[in-house]
């Protein structure tokens, strides 16, 4: 993903509210959001060049998405696939605090990266670019390619955007998939400065990207109650555009 924005045992009947969109370049191949054969008890998309996943959640109610850390100082030799660390938690019948310390003891094979992790009981966030594990208490968070909470222009917008769906009450996929559907790029202003040249920084500043190559491909709506009934929608975009070309949505309660 490259925009998270959640809220976070803050609402009466929902304890997570989670809307995102994963930005990738167009050419890279990609399967919609399914439950997988070989791991069935995992819902997520897949990526079909490393095998991992950006974001998805499993039949107990953990979940768990990432996104990349934008610098382009970092350079690695090979660098392990940074899905694989979502698929990983999802598989592996750990807490969030297991898995994130035991990740950071190997996280900088890895590229820049976000991670959450977690469940209704307990959500951990780590960035390798941090190396410090943070534990959410309840809020409404926004994630894009920097640390948490970094208030790029996209970030605030979404979350201002998430704050009226939750005052209005108006929690259901529709509303949030049309939040995240927003292609106004940022003022000049008010471009963050992560090394790359500036028009490329604004092509990339709106909540739903459109540019040469790359772009905003899915948007991913996830919400849990507090019966733990899962509610799950993506809608997957053609090529360079806002057209939907795929709508997928799943619902499941959690098993205890």
């Amino acid at each position: 993903m490259c925009l998270i924005v959640f809220s976070y045992k803050q609402h009466p009947q929902y304890p997570l509210i989670f809307a995102a969109n994963r930005d990738e370049n167009y050419e890279r191949p990609t399967r919609s959001a399914e439950f997988w054969d070989e791991n069935p008890n995992i819902l997520a998309g897949k990526d079909l060049k490393a095998g991992g996943t950006w974001m998805g959640v499993n039949k107990s109610g953990e979940f768990s998405a990432i996104t990349n850390y934008r610098d382009p100082n970092i350079k690695k030799e090979d660098p392990p696939s940074r899905g694989q660390l979502v698929l990983d938690f999802l598989k592996n019948d750990v807490p969030p605090s297991s898995y994130l310390k035991k990740l950071q003891h190997r996280a900088g094979q890895f590229m820049g990266f976000n991670l959450l992790a977690g469940s209704l009981n307990e959500l951990g966030y780590y960035s390798n670019q941090q190396d410090k594990i943070l534990f959410l208490g309840e809020g409404l968070y926004g994630l894009s390619n920097h640390l948490l909470e970094t208030p790029w222009p996209k970030v605030r917008r979404a979350k201002d955007k998430m704050r009226t769906i939750i005052s209005n009450n108006n929690i259901a996929p529709a509303p949030l998939l049309d939040l995240l559907a927003d292609d106004r790029e940022a003022p000049d202003n008010e471009l963050p400065d992560t090394g790359i040249p500036k028009e490329i920084e604004k092509k990339v500043s709106p909540i739903f990207i459109k540019s040469d190559g790359y772009g905003t491909r899915c948007s991913t709506v996830l919400l849990v109650d507090h019966n733990g009934t899962v509610t799950f929608a993506e809608r997957r975009f053609k090529t360079g555009t806002m057209e939907v070309e795929e709508e997928n949505r799943y619902e499941f309660s959690i098993i205890q």
